[in-house]
């Protein structure tokens, strides 16, 4: 299942060129054109999934074990420290391409920093109340 006007599906499916480091039946694997580090890749997979919402249970199974593939590969040929795992979902997440796809970004030490906050300071009342309002919907 494609979507004929996404870039990603056409990227992923071939129809678009791509610098790629790695391709299986379900997935193929990019380096990223306004990479965040040397090496910056995103997982894609080959059907069209808008987000981590949508994916099957299949393809959610693959990417993670994938994306520890990949990152152990940077590790090895790019001399890497470690590597971020970064999905976004939604645009306030930052999402910009609404076909679900896993940034792997190589980090190296004295680099930028990348992908970092404040940490916040919620009371042990709040937590609490935040916790049963989120396990409410899992139930």
């Amino acid at each position: 299942m494609r979507e004929e006007t996404c870039i990603f599906c056409k990227i992923a499916n071939g129809d678009i060129p791509a610098a790629t480091i790695y391709e299986d039946e379900q997935f193929r694997v990019i380096l990223d054109l306004g990479p965040a580090s040397k090496g910056h890749a995103l997982i894609l997979p080959k059907n069209h999934f808008a987000d981590l919402l949508a994916l099957d249970e299949e393809t959610s199974a693959k990417v993670l074990a994938l994306a520890a593939k990949i990152g152990a590969a940077m590790k090895k040929s790019l001399g890497c420290a470690g590597f971020n795992l970064v999905q976004n979902n939604g645009e306030a997440a930052g999402q910009t391409v609404f076909h679900f796809h896993m940034h792997v970004i190589p980090r190296y030490e004295g680099g930028p920093k990348m992908v970092s906050w404040e940490p916040g300071a919620p009371s042990g009342e709040e937590l609490a109340e935040l916790a049963e309002s989120i396990k409410k919907e899992l139930a």
